[in-house]
């Protein structure tokens, strides 16, 4: 491991870069060729029917699976040329379903999301507890203090996961299906906060999305996903082109909702 964006502790970009990127899980090919570039400061829905390969794609750009070929670049630099607490500083994952088997109370799941950053003798510092809370506020989940992360309901669990990874403080932020398990008051409170994250701290923002209608209001660039290759990237409306939306999906576009202001 070498180069600038390796050393320290300072976060300098959140650039993102696949190209040509694959995967295959034995004989099924599930990405084929990925192109696509991500600006420091973008907010970018990912869309697709189910299977596309949306998952796949978003654990390849965090790491968890290794592309059978082609290359991720983050900040300019090889995924691969990262170590994990490096990584951790600059990226952070929201699962759609985050598996909670352990007694945490809320404010100490948050508070994982610090561990990237601790000193290695001294742990938490003052910094960190703030971090905490302030995670905590922005994601409005005061109320839920003191409780076990275990007897919480899905979209509780889902609002706690969502602030741990903001109290990490990563410049790019992978999202699966961040509004799982959410009602509609809360999809739209989390929209906003991503679309606050962008905008007032300058993180990116990649999320997968399967509310069309939902995606369509709140994300200004969506991508397209079809049986592995990406097919459109572009507006909601571009991207969600009637004629698209019946190729890919397999629906009569007047079922699909698109948000007109």
């Amino acid at each position: 491991m070498s180069g600038s964006a390796m050393s320290g502790n300072a976060v300098t970009g959140s650039g993102l870069e696949l190209r040509g990127v694959g995967l295959s899980y034995g004989r099924r090919e599930v990405l084929r060729g990925i192109d696509l570039e991500v600006g420091a400061g973008e907010l970018v829905g990912l869309l697709g029917p189910n299977g596309a390969g949306k998952s796949s794609l978003l654990r390849c750009i965090s790491g968890v699976l290794a592309p059978d070929g082609g290359t991720i670049l983050l900040d300019g630099v090889p995924l691969a040329e990262y170590d994990r607490p490096s990584l951790a500083r600059r990226l952070a994952v929201v699962p759609g379903q985050a598996a909670l088997h352990f007694p945490l109370r809320v404010e100490e799941l948050v508070a994982l999301g610090r561990i990237p950053h601790e000193h290695p003798l001294l742990g938490h510092r003052p910094a960190d507890r703030a971090a905490v809370e302030v995670a905590i506020e922005r994601v409005g989940i005061g109320h839920l203090r003191g409780r076990d992360v275990r007897q919480l309901s899905l979209g509780e669990r889902q609002l706690v996961v969502l602030a741990m990874t903001v109290a990490q403080g990563a410049r790019l932020m992978l999202l699966d299906e961040p509004t799982v398990h959410l009602d509609i008051r809360h999809q739209v409170a989390v929209m906003q906060l991503l679309v606050d994250l962008v905008a007032r701290d300058g993180v990116t923002v990649l999320a997968v999305m399967h509310d069309v209608a939902l995606a369509s209001h709140f994300f200004p660039r969506l991508l397209l996903l079809h049986e592995g290759r990406l097919v459109a990237d572009g507006t909601p409306s571009e991207v969600l082109a009637p004629t698209r939306v019946r190729e890919v999906y397999g629906v009569d576009p007047q079922f699909v909702s698109l948000a007109t202001g």
